[in-house]
Order: C-alpha cells, then sequence, then structure tokens
C-alpha cells in the first residue's frame, strides 16, 4: 500500500491516510512488501492517551539561582515562580522533538554529558546576534536542512543548547 511504512516488523497505515490512526496493514517482507495477517498487532496510536506537551525541564545545577537567572537573561524564560499565584514562563506552539540519541553521541559534547536542550526560535540571526552582543560563544551551523538552520552554544555550567530557526513552509 502507497503510503504505508514499516514499524519493526508491521506495516502502518499513516495517521492522515485513509485507513487512519496507524492501523495494523499487516506484517512487512523484503520479498512480498506487506502481507495480510490475523495475528492480533498491538500498534500504539488509536485510542492510545498521549502527553500534550512537556511540562517542565529539570536539572542538577552548581548555582540553581544564577543559572535561572542566566537562562532569563538571555532566553526570556522566567525564574520560576516562588508561589503558586505566580506565572511560570509559557512556550509557544511548535514541534518538539523527542529522540534518544546512542550513549557514544558526540552530538551533546563531553561523554558525561546526558541531555541537550534545543530551543525553538523565529530569527536565528538575531538570537545569536543577542547572544554575541552580551559575550556568550554561538557557532552556527552553516548549512540550511530541510527542517531549518541551527546554532550551539553552552550555558556557564558547560550544559550544550541548540538553538532552531523551523524552516518556514509554504
Amino acid at each position: 500500500m502507497q503510503g504505508a511504512y514499516q514499524r519493526g516488523r508491521i506495516a502502518v497505515a499513516p495517521r492522515d491516510s485513509p485507513t487512519g490512526s496507524g492501523r495494523c496493514l499487516g506484517k512487512f517482507t523484503r520479498r512480498w512488501g506487506i502481507v495480510p495477517t490475523t495475528e492480533v498487532i498491538l500498534v500504539p496510536f488509536a485510542g492510545m492517551e498521549k502527553i500534550t506537551g512537556i511540562g517542565g525541564f529539570f536539572f542538577r545545577s552548581r548555582d540553581p539561582g544564577g543559572l535561572a537567572k542566566w537562562y532569563e537573561q538571555h532566553f526570556g524564560i522566567s525564574v520560576v515562580p516562588t508561589s503558586y499565584d505566580g506565572e511560570a514562563w509559557a512556550q509557544e506552539a511548535g514541534t518538539t522533538v523527542w529522540a534518544p540519541f546512542p550513549e557514544d553521541t558526540k552530538m551533546f559534547g563531553r561523554p558525561e554529558q546526558q541531555w541537550m536542550i534545543n530551543f525553538r526560535v523565529r530569527e536565528l540571526d538575531a538570537m545569536v546576534e543577542q547572544l554575541r552582543g552580551a559575550g556568550i560563544e554561538v557557532v552556527v551551523d552553516p548549512e540550511q536542512y530541510p527542517n531549518g538552520r541551527f546554532a550551539t552554544l553552552a550555558d556557564p555550567e558547560g550544559n550544550p543548547i541548540q538553538l532552531w530557526q523551523p524552516q518556514v513552509v509554504g
């Protein structure tokens, strides 16, 4: 079936296809392609409860107060309120990628680094200019990717940060 893709050893219809919602189409074989099956194969889309977004990002810091202020000063991420009446930072709607990497990846820098945050930005060049103006070293990836442009930097504790200006379609 055109538009179907292989998930493990089963074929799954894309959510936006006429068969819809990740419905199992059959087993995938190299020789015959998608072969219908009567086996019950659970595909985690239809009727599954899903998260609606990331509600927080928590990490250890040598100086939590100072680092929170650094993120507020340079990225506009509000310091966590001290009471439930205060307002926390709210992000704009948009794509969020959840991507485990191999443990030997060089993407995050030093080997003991377990994570990297990626922030969406409207104008990468303006953000880079603002950060460099504050004395922060930023490396802009010269390549234009199908999904946008990227730059990397580190916070004062060496945690890697990637900036992403998504490609505007249309």
